[in-house]
């Protein structure tokens, strides 16, 4: 029954990604495109980015795939602010951070608060996750804009010995 239903909603998810695709969902967007904000999109362009999140934070990585082989965007941000990969990364999902990572999510977008991906495997002791995260290094820029580095958030987490065993 499970499989079943499961079969069913993938289903029902693709088409309506294809429909809503064929549109031309142009207001929907990644960071460092000039768009809308999200309270401009429409109820079906909302409903399908809560989707996307949803399966993020849920480890249903047969949904995220679909979403992104149809074209969604990977580094769409939701009302909090987070991106697709912090949601996966937070709740431990590691074939979805392999997923979005492969469809090219960046790993040093920051939230609201200024958290990136790896900030958020820090906290939950994701460190499988945060070796996978590691391997481009967000910090650079976090020195001219004044955000925390990873070995700086990490210190306050009492975590910093864990983000070093990282880089051997």
């Amino acid at each position: 029954m499970k499989v079943l239903l499961n079969g069913l909603i993938m289903s029902l998810l693709s088409s309506l990604i294809i429909a809503v695709l064929s549109l031309g969902i142009t207001e929907i967007y990644a960071q460092g495109v000039n768009v809308p904000r999200q309270n401009n999109l429409n109820q079906s362009q909302q409903e399908l980015i809560d989707l996307f999140f949803a399966a993020a934070k849920t480890g249903n990585n047969e949904v995220v795939q679909e979403f992104l082989s149809h074209g969604f965007p990977v580094d769409i941000k939701n009302k909090a602010g987070y991106t697709a990969l912090m949601m996966a990364t937070y709740y431990g999902h590691q074939p979805v951070v392999t997923t979005l990572l492969k469809y090219g999510s960046n790993r040093c977008l920051r939230d609201a608060k200024g958290h990136t991906a790896l900030m958020g495997a820090i906290v939950k002791a994701e460190w499988s996750i945060a070796k996978q995260l590691r391997k481009v290094d967000c910090d650079v820029q976090s020195k001219r804009t004044g955000q925390l580095t990873a070995e700086e958030f990490a210190k306050q987490f009492g975590q910093e010995e864990k983000l070093k065993k990282l880089y051997k």
